[in-house]
């Protein structure tokens, strides 16, 4: 039978004047009952909420840990704290009207309207129940009373073993298993209610980061959200850019959103544990937090197939550990995700074990992988903008020896490089951000005039990376590729310097790194082109601005105007994609305008037998195609190049019809 960890009904609490029983005058002082110091919060009320059909997010996560807490002896060293229902003004300081009022009305779903709401529901990754309102409510309710009862001192800390969880409830819709934004609500309810106002919510749950809780302090200064999560570029659950690195904020909030963005899955303690050392304790030890509440998901938990992650729980609990230092000790661990039930189980136990007092176990020698080390390091170089605590220096990756042989590549942009500044007198153009003079140094060059013509050419790409003419022909001869990179060269800034345009080369091909991995997880190519035109272009006289990518230079291209859409559409007057055998051209996305300036200021340049001519879909989404008979990217780009010329001068005025090599456009 399940034993309710409720103490009384669910409704707020009432708290009593009452003192302790006086003790017979006989009684030893030793058995005196000693004051709590942890707190829990439970009820078996909240399993109610359940799928018939089977679900990750089943009743049995709090069951088997409460079951596991009293095993170990954990319950009766905690106070019992009440739990109740989150009433309406309290849900409101986060989410919507709409969202309190359509959560509600599940209680009114019958069997059938379930089944026929399942589809919609899955799309919101979520199920639910005519409990669920009921379960939902008391799993807010218990958070914030456990929250409640640190702030006000009636415990040091308290652990909520709660359900539904609730950091992807975002302010006008449930998803990701989630109704209500727990955390979020609570932390409301305390700044409302106590003298605390600073608090750092910490989101350890790896599979997806707390886009909810994100988005509602995202302008707050007085909450730090911080959050490990896996990311793969954006790739994974809830999807997007919101848990990239770079989501830091927004108006007085900025510097206050950190995420520590995985690559990949199979991030471990090391991973963690170096995250909490060089990253989240120093940013913590600045903010000074009054109060710190972690959102204690535990899918990275080794054994759980959903984070396919390896935190063990002796890792959980030296993370604790460490949050336990801040605040005067004032923590609450609210229950988040977390799957597989053993795992969960064991990782909870650790926790609820260090905050109450025991030391966590020692772990054996640990070192980080190198795609968490190389996330550390960028996050670093991204927050130290905002805090002075951050040492990017400290947490830069140890580089392995370097290879003796020079990569063939390297060669190649080099001697382009040199040709550059020798026949045109073209600079280079300095980087300032480590992480892009470590990809990119030496490869950004500018004629002198960049800075005051008002007409600009900016040509992106990869020339010298040798792979990608060897995707297309058998052969590919180191003295014919130098012979085509000062052909195409010639040609483009000959053209460029006699029509008096100021010329900005940027040749995206990354620096070998042998501590990268070959799966790149950011655009750092964009990432570039986007510093460029922050730093360098919008600053200067050019407003009269040509874009011409060639082969995987075109997705950066792409990349800045779906970045930088109303500076773009205000002085970019054409676009030029010059793409390779195998690439789809791609196109601005979202945004109608931008779709149809681009449309209307672009060419695209593919040889004669792309897929792109399969495809009605494709061809209606591009101005104007030409197609040339040559497969070869960068043969395709010197073929094309009168035709490119004559757009160009079209765009800025200079000119009236565009060719290509004698061919007619598609």
């Amino acid at each position: 039978m399940q034993v309710d960890g409720q103490p009384g009904p669910s409704k707020p609490p009432t708290r009593s004047s009452a003192g302790p029983k006086p003790r017979a005058a006989s009684e030893p002082a030793t058995l005196r009952s000693t004051a709590y110091q942890v707190g829990y919060v439970y009820s078996s009320k909240m399993m109610t909420h359940s799928c018939a059909r089977g679900h990750p997010e089943q009743p049995e996560r709090i069951s088997r840990i409460f079951d596991i807490l009293r095993e170990h002896d954990c319950l009766t060293k905690m106070k019992q704290l009440p739990i109740r229902r989150v009433l309406r003004e309290e849900a409101l300081l986060v989410h919507s009207t709409s969202l309190w009022e359509k959560v509600l009305a599940l209680h009114a779903l019958t069997a059938q309207d379930i089944a026929d709401s399942e589809s919609y529901y899955n799309d919101l990754s979520l199920y639910v129940h005519q409990s669920t309102p009921y379960a939902a409510q008391l799993s807010a309710g218990g958070v914030i009373e456990a929250c409640l009862a640190v702030a006000r001192g009636e415990v040091k800390k308290a652990f909520a073993i709660v359900r539904p969880p609730g950091h992807h409830a975002e302010p006008d819709e449930h998803m990701g298993f989630c109704f209500f934004n727990n955390v979020a609500i609570a932390t409301k309810v305390v700044q409302m209610s106590t003298p605390i106002k600073r608090i750092l919510i910490l989101d350890w749950y790896v599979t997806m980061e707390g886009n909810g809780t994100q988005r509602a302090f995202y302008d707050d200064p007085s909450v730090l959200y911080i959050s490990l999560h896996r990311y793969e570029g954006g790739n994974f659950y809830p999807n997007g850019p919101f848990g990239a690195m770079t989501s830091t904020g927004e108006g007085a909030g900025v510097g206050f959103s950190v995420n520590i963005p995985w690559p990949e899955s199979g991030m471990g303690d090391a991973d963690y544990l170096l995250a909490f050392q060089k990253i989240i304790m120093p940013i913590a030890l600045e903010f000074a937090p009054e109060l710190i509440i972690i959102s204690a998901g535990f899918d990275a938990a080794d054994g759980d197939d959903l984070g396919e992650c390896h935190v063990s729980p002796a890792g959980y609990a030296h993370m604790t550990s460490m949050l336990c230092s801040l605040a005067g000790g004032k923590v609450v661990v609210a229950l988040e995700g977390g799957y597989c039930l053993d795992a969960i189980a064991k990782s909870a136990l650790a926790v609820a074990q260090t905050i109450l007092g025991e030391a966590p176990p020692q772990l054996e020698p640990l070192v980080a992988t190198e795609s968490g080390t190389e996330t550390i390091y960028a996050v670093a170089m991204e927050q130290s903008k905002y805090w002075k605590n951050l040492d990017p220096k400290k947490c830069e990756p140890i580089e392995e020896m370097e290879p003796v042989a020079t990569p063939l590549p390297e060669l190649l942009k080099a001697y382009r490089q040199e040709y550059l500044f020798q026949e045109f007198g073209m600079v280079e153009v300095p980087l300032m951000q480590p992480a892009l003079v470590e990809r990119f140094k030496g490869q950004i060059a500018c004629s002198s005039d960049i800075m005051d013509n008002e007409t600009l050419v900016v040509f992106v790409h990869e020339l010298g990376n040798v792979r990608v003419e060897l995707s297309s022909v058998m052969f590919c001869g180191v003295h014919e590729e130098r012979s085509y990179l000062v052909d195409c060269t010639k040609e483009l800034m000959t053209w460029a310097k006699g029509r008096g345009y100021a010329m900005l080369d940027v040749n995206v091909l990354e620096r070998p790194n042998p501590k990268q991995k070959l799966r790149h997880t950011e655009d750092h190519a964009g990432a570039v082109l986007v510093y460029l035109w922050d730093n360098y272009i919008q600053l200067s006289d050019a407003r009269r601005i040509i874009l011409i990518g060639h082969g995987p230079g075109c997705a950066p291209v792409m990349s800045l105007i779906q970045q930088r859409p109303s500076s773009v559409m205000r002085t970019v007057r054409g676009v030029v994609q010059v793409v390779g055998l195998h690439t789809i051209p791609a196109t601005p996305r979202d945004m109608g305008e931008l779709r149809q300036w681009y449309y209307d200021n672009s060419i695209v340049i593919v040889p004669n037998t792309h897929n792109i001519f399969h495809s009605a879909k494709m061809l209606k989404k591009h101005g104007t195609i030409f197609h040339i008979a040559e497969e070869k990217p960068i043969k395709l780009i010197i073929k094309a190049m009168p035709g490119i010329q004559t757009f160009v001068e079209d765009k800025l005025g200079e000119s009236a019809k565009v060719k290509v090599n004698g061919v007619s456009e598609q």
